[in-house]
């Protein structure tokens, strides 16, 4: 018989997981075990649409230069950010849904960062992370606003964020919070994928290609807080990396960010197989999350059978400390939950070491 529509709704979740009563008794006891977090995502889902003032969307400003983050975890960046008291569970999953993104960059990269070699972070990490932190964390200059106190100023920290897809449409107040981390520091955040401008469609049509935008990126840079720019490509990037767009890379102002990519699953891996080995040529780190720990552990399988050894491993894989509290459904399966960067793990080309000739030794 073909499969019936799915149409008898749990009376405890309120989510529709079976054709008829019948089948939903039958699978009763594996529907228990993911009872609770479709209640969570319903609650969720109509919270957004209940009509309440969002308190916890209100972000804080900039940083005293005083005060130090503690990335220890949500609760301690929260409360060491200032941000508005959020004292229950749901406005907390609703905010870190958001703000999993630019905090998941901030943790990896900050000089205050958790991870470390004692907690997943590897020698190589060490290495290509302490060259991006000498750029994040710069000297005091002694810059004023008279003419003594004018100092050049380092280019901007360009973060690639390939495959970019809901993270490209966040509110920009949500991108600024990475800059607060880096109150010394300027970024350039650049989007780029097919399908970077999803749910954006009120900057449509996108601009033409010209000899000075070959490519048509849509540059936003003003109303920022002079501290973040953000360009937007719909377009591959082997594409922009044939034609040498962002060339040259370096390993002290560049990283690359990839948000859930599925560099391993069945349906996108044909799209990466012609971006890896252009990743790995940079020697720049790259940063993955993923879904779960099947979906990070499939990609890190894939990325290491495609890269045959040209491959360090910068941080060891594990939960993401600043993945998103609140989990998200599949549709298509409503026993598939997952929930926003759960998992984080970054890796680059492989960097080999030379020593000097010095001819070849005399034989004894």
């Amino acid at each position: 018989m073909p499969p019936a529509h799915v149409r008898f709704e749990c009376p405890d979740c309120g989510i529709p997981v079976s054709c008829s009563e019948q089948h939903f008794v039958s699978d009763y006891e594996n529907h228990l075990e993911v009872c609770d977090i479709l209640r969570e995502i319903n609650e969720d889902d109509h919270d957004l649409v209940s009509g309440r003032f969002f308190s916890e969307f209100e972000y804080p400003g900039p940083q005293m230069e005083e005060a130090q983050v503690n990335m220890t975890n949500w609760d301690t960046l929260m409360y060491s950010r200032e941000f508005t008291a959020v004292d229950d569970e749901r406005r907390m999953r609703q905010v870190t849904r958001l703000l999993t993104y630019p905090i998941t960059i901030g943790s990896v990269l900050h000089e205050l960062s958790p991870y470390g070699l004692k907690d997943r972070l590897t020698p190589e990490g060490l290495r290509s992370l302490s060259a991006l932190r000498y750029t994040l964390h710069p000297p005091k200059s002694g810059a004023g606003m008279d003419m003594k106190g004018i100092r050049p100023l380092a280019p901007p920290v360009r973060l690639f964020i390939l495959g970019a897809r809901a993270e490209s449409s966040l509110p920009r107040e949500v991108w600024i919070q990475l800059s607060y981390l880096f109150p010394q520091s300027t970024f350039h955040l650049i989007f780029i994928g097919p399908e970077s401008m999803s749910n954006r469609d009120a900057e449509f049509p996108l601009p033409e290609r010209t000899p000075s935008n070959p490519f048509g990126a849509i540059v936003e840079d003003r109303g920022l807080g002079g501290r973040v720019k953000i360009s937007t490509y719909v377009e591959y990037f082997h594409t922009l990396h044939q034609a040498q767009h962002f060339y040259p890379y370096d390993p002290y102002f560049d990283a690359f960010v990839l948000f859930h990519p599925g560099l391993g699953h069945p349906a996108s891996s044909h799209e990466w197989a012609e971006t890896l080995p252009q990743l790995l040529e940079t020697k720049v780190p790259i940063i993955c999350t993923g879904y779960t720990e099947f979906d990070m552990q499939r990609d890190i399988d894939w990325v290491t059978k495609e890269a045959r050894g040209e491959m360090d491993l910068l941080l060891q894989p594990g939960e993401n400390r600043f993945r998103s509290l609140r989990w998200d459904l599949n549709d298509l399966d409503p026993g598939d939950v997952s929930c926003g960067n759960w998992g984080v793990w970054g890796f680059r080309g492989k960097r080999y070491e030379t020593d000097e000739y010095r001819g070849r030794e005399e034989q004894q």
